[in-house]
């Protein structure tokens, strides 16, 4: 199935099902300060997940763009990614478990989605703990399922399956049938997790017996419908949402890997062996006369993080120490540390792959159509590194240091632990933990300082920091001109991060004027009006619409006064009178042909 074919399908399904289509939000959120990328599908979802209606209605289907920071150590197995695809299909407070698991399944075996061989399904339920009963209800709703399909299912014993007599359903705790909110507070709920037996044999070295969350890779899971009846609330405890939602994400490249298996195209559901990296992998081999059989963990790395850095980059993000930009540099970096350990060493190789992504993607994203911008961003940090290097071995004349120079290596030079080991370098890892550890508990402390802000919250100074932005926007095409485009935005509790279009530095007395005509407009006392209109009417009444990405039928036009017209998530304060004096702190380059303004509110 090609990779396009398995979008629409999946899209058309919902679409039957009465689901109106979301486009892909941006990797960059633009309404939650506490996380750096787009996680999951549900996280641009969070405000309606939460009650907020949503302009489109109650049920919505999406293919989220999404980046997993926490994965970029567990990548070259089969199924980590720091970048991926996340097809997903929501009710806010409309159906539930039984609609739910009855589409899922209906998808997955009917002949005319995926037709997969029921026969070969197997479906995961919480178990339940002393503070949430165990899902009865979903156990209920899969046996019945697979009744219909002439299947009499039954619990399973994971300890010792018999899955000759049936048993599809199995209970785990909440490390495995649980999903939890990405951030400190928010939705969350059980979840049953789906999976497909490749009939593979079982490997003793991962347990006696095998089950459907064993590690050896007989099942392979896919699909996930989380059911989001609870809050957690900052204290760690659950209370009921006022809606009942379900949120269910199936991953794009875990079905394009089993399509190709079943297809017999390939003998593995191995994703890295599909179109979305096939030629890639076959140019490593080419270039560094290894089989990818032989080097697959470095093969999956430059792979996963090639990809990952192309779609960063094609945010505005660039290399640099810290936040996003950290992430960056880290991915390429090891990137080019893993092309080393294959001996490739060539500009031309990193034209290719990102050429290759490019080709692939382009179609479906438009924003990395024209890499070659991505291209000299991403060359740039690759001649950084390569230089850095040789300044490091210079510097260090043995390979022998201590647990002091090891983690001066890691804080200033950004060289991880991991990194410093295959470079041959040696030292105390026990100090070296040691350092870690303090270096993370005093990052853990800033980065809640720096986070504790977010629309998700919807503290009173976050929405005034994100109304002020529109504020900026137009002051900023009043004062510098139309070319102006909102680039991207970060917001905490106590400021606010904009970024623009704009080839030069702002002089100071174009500072002032944008300050001086904010302030104006706030002390106009504004009033903020919200409509939903279609979005090419939005268009023609003038609102902007300026983030690199597609847009609903149905779009939110937030209109301040006769000022700003901006398609806008949300949420605003009611009068600009509100927002207290805009000041502007800092302003700085962040990319080529994009500026940055730091900005806060006074009383």
């Amino acid at each position: 199935m090609k990779a396009d074919t398995l979008r629409k399908k999946f899209i058309d399904f919902f679409v039957s099902k009465g689901h109106k289509q979301i486009p892909s939000a941006s990797l960059i959120p633009e309404d939650d300060a506490t996380i750096l990328f787009t996680p999951a599908g549900m996280s641009p979802l969070v405000r309606y997940l939460m009650g907020e209606n949503h302009p489109l209605g109650k049920r919505l289907c999406s293919i989220q763009k999404c980046l997993r920071t926490d994965d970029i150590d567990h990548v070259g197995d089969l199924t980590h990614f720091t970048f991926f695809e996340m097809m997903g299909n929501w009710s806010l407070g409309d159906y539930f478990k039984r609609k739910a698991i009855e589409w899922s399944f209906e998808f997955i075996y009917k002949k005319e989605w995926l037709g997969f061989n029921p026969k070969n399904i197997y479906v995961t339920v919480f178990e339940g703990d002393k503070n949430i009963s165990r899902d009865n209800e979903s156990i209920k709703i899969w046996m019945e399922a697979f009744g219909r399909v002439g299947i009499k299912a039954k619990l399973g014993n994971r300890d010792k399956p018999d899955f000759e007599g049936n048993e599809r359903i199995f209970l785990y705790d909440k490390s495995k049938n649980w999903w939890g909110p990405v951030s400190q507070i928010g939705p969350c709920g059980p979840d049953t997790e789906i999976f497909y037996d490749t009939g593979k044999p079982h490997n003793k070295k991962f347990g006696s017996f095998c089950h459907p969350n064993c590690d050896c890779g007989r099942f392979f899971e896919f699909w996930n419908n989380v059911f989001m009846q609870y809050k957690k609330k900052i204290d760690g405890s659950f209370e009921p949402l006022k809606q009942k939602n379900v949120d269910t994400g199936m991953g794009f490249e875990r079905v394009i890997a089993l399509t190709e298996f079943l297809m017999g195209r390939i003998n593995n559901p191995d994703p890295f062996l599909t179109p979305l990296f096939y030629k890639l992998v076959r140019t490593i081999e080419e270039i560094s006369e290894r089989r990818y059989e032989d080097n697959k963990k470095h093969f999956r790395i430059i792979a996963d993080h090639l990809r990952a850095s192309v779609f960063i980059i094609s945010t505005g993000v660039i290399p640099s120490n810290k936040d996003r930009g950290y992430i960056l540099r880290r991915l390429i970096r090891r990137v080019v540390d893993a092309a080393s350990k294959l001996k490739i060493n060539q500009k031309s190789f990193y034209i290719k792959g990102i050429e290759f992504f490019s080709k692939v993607y382009s179609l479906t994203y438009a924003e990395i159509k024209d890499y070659k911008g991505i291209l000299s961003v991403f060359l740039d940090e690759v001649n950084k590194y390569n230089q850095l290097i040789s300044k490091i071995e210079k510097k260090f004349s043995t390979k022998k240091i201590n647990a002091q120079q090891a983690f001066r290596l890691f804080t200033t030079f950004g060289l991880s632990p991991d990194q410093l080991l295959e470079k041959g370098y040696k030292y105390n890892q026990g100090e070296f933990r040691k350092e870690m550890k303090k270096h993370q508990n005093i990052s853990r402390k800033g980065m809640k300082q720096k986070f504790k802000g977010g629309l998700q919250n919807h503290s009173k100074s976050v929405i005034k920091l994100h109304t002020v932005t529109h504020l900026l926007h137009q002051s900023l095409r009043q004062i510098l001109g139309d070319h102006v485009k909102q680039a991207g935005s970060n917001i905490t509790q106590e400021r606010l991060r904009f970024d623009f279009t704009h080839s030069k530095p702002l002089l100071d007395k174009e500072l002032v004027e944008i300050e001086n005509l904010v302030n104006k407009q706030i002390r106009k006392n504004l009033r903020v009006t919200k409509e939903n209109l279609n979005f090419n009417q939005a268009l023609k009444q003038g609102a902007l619409a300026f983030f690199n990405q597609k847009y609903p039928d149905i779009v939110k036009v937030y209109d301040i006064g006769n000022f700003s017209k901006e398609i806008c998530g949300g949420p605003h304060v009611s009068f600009t009178g509100v927002l207290g004096k805009f000041i502007i702190k800092k302003e700085e380059s962040c990319g080529a042909g994009k500026r940055r303004i730091y900005a806060v509110l006074k009383p």
